[in-house]
C-alpha cells in the first residue's frame, strides 16, 4: 500500500502535470491518504470549476466518479485519532523554525506515519521537506529531483 497526499489523488481524476506518472505508480498498488483528503479532493475540483478550467457537467462527473470509486474501496481512508494528533503535537514542538508546515500536511504526515507508512508521495514541496520530521521519506515521481 502507497499513500498519496491530495495533490497526488487528483491527479487520478484530472490532467494536471505529472498525471501519467502519478497513474503509473498508482497501478502498481493500493492507495491510502488522510480521511480529509476527501474533502481536500472536493475542494480542488471545486476549484477547478471555480477558475474555469472545467464546466459544470465536468465538475459533477469527478465527483460521481470519486463517489463510485470511494464505495468501491479503491483508498484506504486513514482516520485521525487522539496518537495522531500526538505525534503532530511532538512534531512541531521540536520542528525547526524555517520548516513550513501547513496544519493540513501535518495531518498527512501524521497520518502516514502513525499507519506506518515510510514514504509518502506528494509534489507538495513543503510537505515533502517536512517529511523527515515524522520519520517518513518524501517521494516525488512528478519531478524526482525537486
Amino acid at each position: 500500500m502507497i499513500y498519496f497526499d491530495t495533490s497526488y489523488l487528483v491527479r487520478l481524476y484530472y490532467d494536471d502535470p505529472g498525471a501519467a506518472a502519478v497513474r503509473e505508480l498508482a497501478a502498481t498498488d493500493h492507495l491510502a491518504c488522510s480521511v480529509h483528503g476527501q474533502a481536500e479532493m472536493l475542494a480542488a475540483f471545486h476549484r477547478k470549476l471555480r477558475e474555469g478550467a472545467i464546466r459544470a457537467p465536468a465538475y459533477a462527473a469527478l465527483l460521481d466518479q470519486l463517489k463510485a470509486h470511494i464505495r468501491a474501496g479503491a483508498f484506504q481512508w486513514l482516520a485521525h485519532n487522539d496518537e495522531t494528533m500526538a505525534l503532530i503535537r511532538s512534531v512541531y514542538r521540536k520542528l525547526p523554525p524555517k520548516v513550513f508546515l501547513r496544519g493540513a500536511d501535518a495531518i498527512h504526515l501524521g497520518s502516514a506515519a502513525q499507519a506506518g507508512f515510510r514514504a509518502i508521495y506528494s509534489n507538495d514541496l513543503h510537505l515533502l521537506a517536512a517529511a523527515r520530521h515524522f520519520g517518513l521519506q518524501g517521494r516525488n515521481v512528478i519531478s524526482p529531483a525537486m
